[in-house]
């Protein structure tokens, strides 16, 4: 296939629109479900970047779930505990354990639901059974993967009345060195990122404490990694082999590392016992779930727990969680690792991000202020690495 004509560009009335081979060639993907469109195409091209990068850079499984050419989350295939497994509406499902992509999709859809209803996922390997299972049931828009095994294949044509965006894409295929896009009818040319990112971009820590484990390297290489595929500015919290909070194309870095450092932790917050023991009724489907659990944590637009209110989403009044019980449970959280894709200008950033448990930080350095950031970093004894490369992405 020499190109594909798709339904129209960025909006409706953007036509007409397609996508070809510059060089006349062959398209590196196949269509094996589903007419994708435009913005599909974006999302499933970059995040299939992403986890490949990230399985190259750590050897393991990879999963990635994105939105409007972001990543709400990428992860590692690493096994869930049982409290994670429950917070992310996955303890159903049969054989999770013995699949490291089914738990690299369940980390990375379960971190932030909300954002990723509707999302397109990329699986770094063979999609299997038990990956098709969890993306069955899901609100998605369509899947790019290497291949699929027979019977995942099947599952997933189910989706969408057989209509669901499968894309298969050729994992030997290399892209030229130059890319180009076009703005207000003027071409832009430049050099792909081909910036190598992996454990050993971390060993210029100019921090105190030096003592950065393993554990710390591979959640700061998974960080690093999706911020090279997310709207800049951009941060990114991880943890466990998973970005459980990515702040994306804020124009100010702290409302970046504010953003990412919200999100990360409602994910930590919904793991908390008040969470998991919500006494949901019977009939309310998984994205109603998402928006009441996201409403009990943040105290949104809605108070979920008012009287007149709950009776929608409970069997019972649930008791509210305080923000004093928000606190101490945060509190207690210690391991998280954060990265950037520019310089921390303030010392702000790091005091938001040890709000949300951060020990391990990577970023370029360069700024006339490194010397305080550092000097933050040292008051809370946390871990900093330049790398001494930037990552912007537009």
């Amino acid at each position: 296939m020499k190109e594909f004509e798709l339904k129209y560009g960025m909006n409706p009335n953007q036509k007409p629109a397609r996508i070809y081979m510059n060089d006349g060639g062959e398209l590196p993907i196949e269509i094996l479900s589903g007419r994708p469109g435009f913005i599909n195409f974006l999302d499933a091209l970059n995040s299939w970047q992403l986890v490949k990068e990230i399985k190259e850079a750590t050897g393991q499984a990879a999963a990635a779930s994105f939105k409007h050419v972001s990543p709400t989350s990428a992860s590692v295939g690493t096994v869930l505990p049982d409290d994670l497994k429950k917070a992310c509406f996955v303890d159903d499902i049969e054989g999770l354990d013995s699949s490291p992509l089914a738990c690299a999709y369940a980390r990375a859809r379960g971190t932030d639901r909300m954002c990723s209803f509707g999302d397109f996922i990329a699986l770094s390997d063979v999609c299997d059974v038990t990956t098709a299972s969890i993306i069955k049931r899901e609100v998605s828009d369509g899947v790019i993967a290497p291949g699929y095994t027979d019977e995942a294949l099947e599952i997933l044509k189910t989706k969408r009345k057989g209509n669901y965006n499968i894309v298969k894409i050729d994992d030997g295929y290399v892209p030229e060195p130059t890319e180009r896009k076009q703005v207000f009818g003027i071409t832009f040319e430049q050099g792909r990122n081909n910036f190598r990112i992996d454990p050993s971009l971390l060993g210029n820590i100019v921090t105190k404490n030096k003592e950065l484990p393993e554990t710390a390297k591979r959640d700061l290489t998974v960080a690093l990694l999706t911020l090279k595929y997310t709207q800049s500015n951009s941060v990114c919290y991880a943890v466990d082999g998973q970005a459980i909070g990515v702040g994306a194309g804020q124009q100010s870095r702290i409302h970046c590392t504010r953003l990412a450092g919200t999100k990360a932790d409602t994910w930590q917050l919904r793991r908390h016992e008040k969470v998991l023991s919500l006494p949901f009724i019977g009939t309310l489907g998984r994205a109603d779930r998402d928006n009441v659990i996201d409403g009990y944590i943040n105290k949104n637009e809605l108070d979920v727990t008012a009287d007149g209110v709950w009776q929608k989403f409970f069997t019972r009044r649930p008791e509210p969680l305080s923000e004093e019980e928000k606190r101490e449970y945060l509190d207690k959280v210690r391991g998280v690792s954060l990265a950037s894709d520019a310089f921390f200008p303030f010392d702000d950033n790091i005091e938001r991000a040890r709000k949300s448990g951060v020990d391990f930080i990577a970023e370029p350095g360069g700024s006339i202020r490194d010397d305080l950031v550092i000097e933050c970093c040292d008051k809370y004894g946390i871990v900093m690495a330049f790398t001494g490369m930037r990552l912007f992405h537009h």
